[in-house]
């Protein structure tokens, strides 16, 4: 089964655009650069930003969520304001999370999750899906869990190495919208193993260089490694 999350791809249309937007106003340093993506330290993981030259492309408007300390929140959320962003804040329980677009329209999430320092993970990642019944089938093959069913049956989250929400189309919490073809790197001690669960249900299996990618039916990969 799938261990851990090691990166989350997004699709943007101007390299320089994105990394300046993930530089200079989230405070993430760049990992590794070339001429078709910029891999960036998101804690944990890591956040890739690619042109759409090839496949597996990043994904289209993606809600993603960031872990940060309870005691940064306030000041990342004046430092985000006084930089001319428009933000927007909900609580869950005890915690609160803030929202903004970046330049191409995936909607970033700033959870209060734990402690350290500075962004810590990512910790949710959100998936368009055409039929819920069956990607939530898909993924509890993988080793998620299902712990949260929406209103209408029109979402549902899954804890695992990350807490995936599967959303059929519609506008989430600030207006946001599950990505469409994703790119999600994870670990798992056999990848190849893994796959095999779900490899009668998926649009493609391959193997790669040091494991194996999916392709599932709602046209996310899953590179895992």
């Amino acid at each position: 089964m799938l261990s851990g999350l090691r990166w989350l791809a997004l699709e943007v249309k101007y390299l320089d655009r994105a990394r300046a937007f993930y530089t200079d106003h989230l405070g993430l340093a760049v990992a590794e650069e070339t001429e078709e993506e910029v891999r960036l330290d998101a804690g944990a993981h890591e956040l890739v930003l690619r042109r759409p030259t090839s496949v597996p492309r990043g994904g289209l408007h993606t809600h993603y969520a960031f872990a940060i300390p309870g005691e940064e929140y306030e000041d990342r959320w004046a430092t985000l304001e006084e930089a001319g962003f428009d933000l927007t804040e909900y609580t869950f329980g005890t915690s609160r999370s803030l929202y903004l677009d970046d330049p191409d329209d995936h909607c970033v999430e700033f959870g209060e999750r734990g402690e350290g320092q500075g962004i810590t993970g990512i910790f949710e990642i959100v998936l368009e899906v055409a039929a819920l019944d069956r990607a939530v089938e898909f993924y509890t093959d993988l080793g998620f869990e299902p712990v949260d069913h929406g209103s209408g049956r029109e979402r549902v989250r899954l804890a695992g190495p990350v807490d995936l929400e599967l959303w059929e189309p519609h506008l989430g919490l600030a207006d946001a919208r599950g990505g469409v073809h994703v790119d999600v790197g994870f670990s798992a001690e056999e990848p190849e193993v893994t796959a095999e669960a779900v490899s009668d249900r998926a649009c493609a299996v391959e193997s790669i260089d040091g494991g194996t990618r999916i392709l599932d039916p709602d046209g996310h990969y899953l590179t895992i490694r």
